[in-house]
C-alpha cells in the first residue's frame, strides 16, 4: 500500500511538471488523499496555482441517495485539502447498498444494490455545482437511455457536460458519440488504447489492440506508433483521448503525443479510405469490454477551439472554461 501510495504521488508529480493539467481521479480509486498531496506539493513550490489543475472526483455508486451526495463530495474535498473540484461526474449509474464497502455484497457473495432514482441524483449533484463544490458536473458509463433520463428530467438545471466511458478502435461508440454530439455532451474515452488486460475483467485470449495487423499496417504506412493511430483516430471522431501511466518517460511521451496530436504539430491526419478502413474493420471486433478502476492523468483539449503557443484553452460544453497561458516551455 505505501509503495501504491509514493508511486501515485510521484506520478501525479511527474505529470503536472510534464505539463498536465487534467487529472483524473475518484473516490473508487483510493488515491485521492495521495493524489491531493501531489498536487498540493507542486502549488507550494510555484510549479503550478490550482487554478491551473483542473481535477476530476466522481460520485461512487454507494452514495447515490440525495442526502448523501454533497457530503460524500466534502469528504473527498476533506481528502484532497481543496474547496471546490473542477468537474464531478456520477461514476456509474448503478446505485448500491450505502456504506463504507466500495461493493457491499450479501452471504452469497452477491451485490447489493440501491433503488435510487437517477434523476434524484442528478439533482443533487446539480446542488453541489450551486454550492460553489463542483465548477461542472457530467456522468461516467451512462448509456443513450441513461443520459435521456437526465435530459428529459422536469426541471433540469444543468445537463452533464460530459460522459466518460471505455472508447477505443475495438468499441468505437459511434451511436453514443452520436447523440452525445448531437445534445453537446463531450465524449471523454477511458482505455484509449485498449481494454487494461487484467483477468477479472478480460479473457485473455481476445486480441490486444495495440497489437492489431490493421492498426500496425497504417502505422507503417504513416510511419507513426500503433498507439498513435490509435489516438488519431479518436480524435478524428470527436472523443476527448486520455492518456494514462505511471512510468516517467511515457508520461513525458504522453505529453507530447496529445500537444501533437491537438496542435497539429505533427501535419498529418488520416484521409477519409483509411479512416473508414479502421472503422469498417473494427466496428464489429468487440472484445469484451470492462470498467476499470484506477488513475488517470490527462490532458483534455477540444482541438478545434482556439489555441496558441502560449494560450491554451480547455473548453468543456461552454459551462467550464480553463485558462493555462504561463507554461509554454511544452510547445
Amino acid at each position: 500500500r505505501k509503495l501504491s501510495q509514493y508511486k501515485t504521488t510521484e506520478a501525479t508529480k511527474i505529470a503536472i511538471e510534464a505539463g498536465f493539467c487534467h487529472i483524473d481521479c475518484a473516490y473508487a480509486y483510493q488515491v485521492e488523499e495521495e493524489v491531493g498531496l501531489a498536487i498540493r506539493s507542486e502549488i507550494a513550490d510555484g510549479t503550478v496555482k490550482r487554478e491551473d489543475i483542473l481535477y476530476t472526483s466522481k460520485l461512487w455508486s454507494t452514495f447515490h441517495r440525495p442526502e448523501l451526495v454533497q457530503s460524500f463530495l466534502k469528504r473527498s474535498l476533506k481528502k484532497l485539502h481543496f474547496d471546490y473540484v473542477d468537474l464531478y461526474l456520477i461514476h456509474i449509474p448503478t446505485a448500491m447498498k450505502p456504506g463504507e464497502e466500495l461493493y457491499p455484497k450479501d452471504e452469497n457473495g452477491k451485490i447489493l444494490y440501491d433503488s435510487v432514482d437517477l434523476c434524484a441524483t442528478w439533482e443533487a449533484m446539480e446542488k453541489c455545482k450551486d454550492a460553489g463544490l463542483a465548477r461542472s458536473i457530467g456522468v461516467s458509463n451512462f448509456n443513450r437511455r441513461q443520459l435521456e433520463m437526465i435530459l428529459n428530467k422536469p426541471g433540469l438545471k444543468y445537463k452533464p457536460v460530459c460522459n466518460q466511458v471505455e472508447c477505443h478502435v475495438y468499441h468505437n461508440q459511434k451511436k453514443l458519440l452520436d447523440f452525445c454530439k448531437s445534445k453537446d455532451i463531450v465524449l471523454v474515452a477511458f482505455g484509449a488504447l485498449g481494454t487494461q488486460r487484467e483477468k477479472r475483467w478480460v479473457d485473455q485470449s481476445s486480441p490486444v489492440l495495440l497489437d492489431d495487423p490493421v492498426l500496425g499496417a497504417l502505422a507503417k504506412k504513416h510511419k507513426r506508433s500503433p498507439a498513435l493511430i490509435a489516438l488519431r483516430y479518436q480524435l478524428q471522431c470527436g472523443v476527448v483521448v486520455p492518456a494514462k501511466s505511471f512510468n516517467e518517460n511515457r508520461i513525458k511521451e504522453n505529453i507530447q503525443w496529445h500537444l501533437c496530436i491537438c496542435f497539429y504539430f505533427l501535419k498529418w491526419e488520416f484521409g477519409s479510405g483509411d479512416f473508414y478502413f479502421i472503422r469498417d474493420d473494427f466496428i464489429l471486433h468487440f472484445p469484451q469490454s470492462s470498467i476499470y478502476f484506477n488513475i488517470h492523468i490527462f490532458i483534455h483539449f477540444e482541438f478545434f477551439h482556439l489555441l496558441t503557443i502560449s494560450i491554451c484553452i480547455v473548453h468543456l460544453n461552454g459551462l467550464f472554461m480553463f485558462s493555462f497561458s504561463s507554461r509554454s516551455t511544452f510547445f
